[in-house]
């Protein structure tokens, strides 16, 4: 699987633990790059970075992940040890689209869509799904075209609006999957007071091969709206946050003694500069 795109999640002060909580509960999965403030897992192929460091908000539902099983009884596995200290936000049940689905925020404020289903459209286990609510509802279907004319090799799956029957705005999307270079994401929007809205807890990371390439999401994400932050962070105009960093980046950081220069180096940087942190 390519692992250029992935999410992060920042836990402060729990990211050892939490590796060791969502290999368990998911199974086939694997700790990578290691430090005291970064951990990088795979959970079946996929890339999966805990952050020990960083900012100072905290996960919510704005972001979620569905999780996509074909049999019953993992929706349920999966479920029970989620919300273990954690809290449902919709039941484990039977749905009208799944046999099996829960919606539970762990016990992290990390929240997971349990989704019992076909895996043919979606292959994809773990698929980062954003709720356009707030300032921010109605949003969905701009975001996608968006998102979709930034990177390369990607595709709109399937848009669904809402119906009469939701009780909610019939422009609104209720959901839709699409994908960027690749790798699934899904969205929806919602007009309800939720009480939250995207924030940079959890960010979605672009490992660049170039720096033209580091350049060119930058300038396209900045724009219109959006934000330079810090360390290759951004905001776009929707509030969601990314972290455009080159591929490299790891083997920069292997050494000790290099990293210490390198890491020096990217924290006077708000875009990256590969030569700049090759030169270090």
């Amino acid at each position: 699987m390519d692992n250029s795109i992935y999410p992060c999640l920042t836990l402060k002060g729990k990211i050892t633990e939490a590796a060791d909580f969502y290999i368990n509960t998911f199974g086939e999965g694997k700790i990578g790059q290691t430090s005291p403030y970064v951990i990088q897992i795979q959970l079946s192929g996929q890339k999966i970075m805990l952050l020990n460091d960083g900012p100072t908000s905290t996960p919510n539902p704005a972001i979620s992940f569905m999780v996509i099983s074909e049999a019953e009884e993992d929706t349920e596995k999966y479920w029970n040890a989620l919300i273990q200290d954690g809290k449902s936000m919709m039941a484990l049940d039977t749905y009208d689209w799944s046999p099996k689905y829960g919606w539970v925020q762990d016990k992290y404020g990390v929240s997971w869509q349990l989704y019992t289903g076909s895996k043919s459209d979606t292959p994809q286990k773990f698929c980062p799904t954003y709720m356009f609510t707030g300032d921010q509802a109605g949003k969905a279907g701009e975001a996608i075209e968006f998102y979709t004319h930034v990177f390369p090799n990607s595709s709109i799956q399937g848009i669904m609006k809402y119906s009469q029957e939701d009780k909610d705005n019939i422009n609104y999307v209720k959901h839709a999957q699409f994908r960027l270079n690749g790798f699934v994401s899904m969205a929806m929007d919602s007009s309800f007071d939720h009480g939250f809205q995207f924030n940079d807890a959890i960010s979605i990371v672009v490992e660049c091969d170039t720096q033209q390439e580091i350049d060119d999401y930058w300038t396209e994400l900045t724009g219109n709206g959006g934000q330079e932050v810090a360390c290759g962070w951004l905001k776009d105009k929707y509030g969601l946050s990314w972290q455009i960093v080159p591929k490299a980046l790891g083997k920069l950081l292997q050494d000790p003694a290099r990293a210490q220069r390198v890491m020096g180096a990217l924290l006077k940087m708000k875009k990256l500069i590969i030569v700049d942190l090759e030169n270090a």
